[in-house]
């Protein structure tokens, strides 16, 4: 199966409801016009951009589908609060509406087998719309500062939930790897998001066991749809845009295949 890209839509979604999940970390609900219907589109790993109220903030602020309910025409996201933007958001309830552009960006290729996905920080979202949709036998790791494990409770009914955390309050102490060898768990297919040093720990993971591994970026966007290049990474191949080795996370991503991406 080959990625998934689809195409943009700018529309007013409707806040259903929104709850905090822990300190400075939020979920909320959207649902979509049906003849605008972003949750129609969307696939796991991919993201939607959501617009400020605010005149002076004219960039969107790009965020990581966590659920998928295409029957009620709905997206859920789960954000850290981070800026103005995002504190903005936090403030919205049931009624509220944004004006949202997506979905944006390339999914996960879902692939048939063993498979382990993981997660690390506000990269565990998009790993629970995978884990939703995942076919096969799956595992899932779960990486987190300390016990304050958001979401982790969610993933039960989708497969075997292991956790680490760097001080050991809760299942492995130091990281996903860790956990992965401390378990011995093995997998056809490793799935991935989160922070850059935790990649680079997947990739040489995978690399080092002869593991399929697909990894998700975070980073920093303006426009959320590969016209500016301030969201690059360094690949292996040139990009046709750019020329040079470069990939746009915002347009290429985020989600690629580990052996596509240099560090």
């Amino acid at each position: 199966m080959e990625k998934v890209t689809s195409g943009k839509q700018k529309c007013i979604a409707k806040v259903t409801s929104q709850v905090m999940l822990s300190a400075g970390i939020y979920s909320m609900w959207l649902k979509f016009p049906e003849e605008q219907d972003v949750a129609a589109a969307a696939v796991p790993g991919q993201f939607i951009s959501l617009y400020s109220k605010d005149g002076s903030r004219l960039l969107p602020r790009p965020i990581s589908i966590c659920g998928i309910n295409r029957a009620e025409h709905m997206l859920r996201i789960v954000y850290r609060v981070a800026g103005k933007g995002t504190e903005e958001f936090a403030g919205y309830a049931a009624g509220d509406t944004v004006s949202v552009v997506g979905p944006l960006g390339n999914g996960f290729t879902m692939k048939e087998g063993k498979s382990i996905l993981i997660g690390g920080g506000i990269g565990i979202p998009p790993i629970l719309s995978l884990a939703k949709e995942l076919k096969g036998d799956v595992t899932v790791v779960l990486g987190y500062r300390n016990r304050d494990v958001f979401l982790s409770e969610e993933f039960a009914p989708y497969g075997r939930v292991y956790l680490s955390t760097e001080d050991g309050s809760v299942g492995t102490k130091g990281n996903v790897i860790d956990a992965i060898r401390e378990h011995h768990l093995t997998a056809d297919t490793i799935y991935a998001c989160g922070p850059l040093p935790m990649l680079r720990g997947v990739k040489a993971y995978a690399e080092q066991e002869g593991i399929a591994a697909q990894i998700s970026m975070e980073e920093r966007m303006a426009c959320g749809i590969g016209a500016c290049l301030a969201c690059v990474c360094q690949s292996v191949e040139k990009d046709s845009h750019s020329n040079v080795k470069n990939k746009r996370i915002c347009k290429d991503g985020p989600v690629f295949d580990v052996q596509e991406i240099e560090w």
